[in-house]
């Protein structure tokens, strides 16, 4: 018998578009290089090695996000025990409003999510550190 499927991503990305603050790209860039801020790249390895990540930003694979958060875990990363306001981005927002609410029920706070994502950067013309080449290449 199939699956049934009672809540679609796109309310879940809904409830937590309502749950936690989201920054248009203007916003995003107005905050960026603060040193009280963090961007958060969620993307997988693959889209980070196309675009390259917004300048400065730290990446972080989704599915090691609460992982890295937690302190008690053996994978936590010191970045977030900084008192310091995460903005999370992914390669058009979904995935990083679905993150910040899942650090935010973590604990977290400050945290934003950036609509848009790095499609939206780009097309702002922002600040990128460019792809690396790849070892072995």
């Amino acid at each position: 018998m199939p699956q049934k499927i009672t809540r679609s991503f796109r309310e879940l990305v809904a409830e937590a578009d309502a749950a936690v603050r989201t920054l248009d790209v203007g916003e995003a860039i107005a905050l960026h290089g603060n040193e009280d801020v963090v961007f958060v790249d969620l993307r997988d390895i693959r889209e980070v090695a196309r675009t390259g990540t917004i300048a400065g930003a730290h990446h972080v694979p989704r599915g090691m996000l609460e992982f890295w958060i937690d302190p008690e875990s053996p994978y936590h990363k010191q970045v977030f025990a900084e008192d310091k306001t995460f903005v999370f981005y992914c390669a058009g927002g979904w995935r990083s409003a679905l993150a910040a609410k899942t650090a935010q029920d973590m604990g977290l706070r400050p945290v934003a999510h950036m609509q848009g994502g790095m499609q939206a950067w780009i097309e702002a013309e922002a600040p990128i550190d460019p792809p690396r080449e790849r070892k072995g290449r």
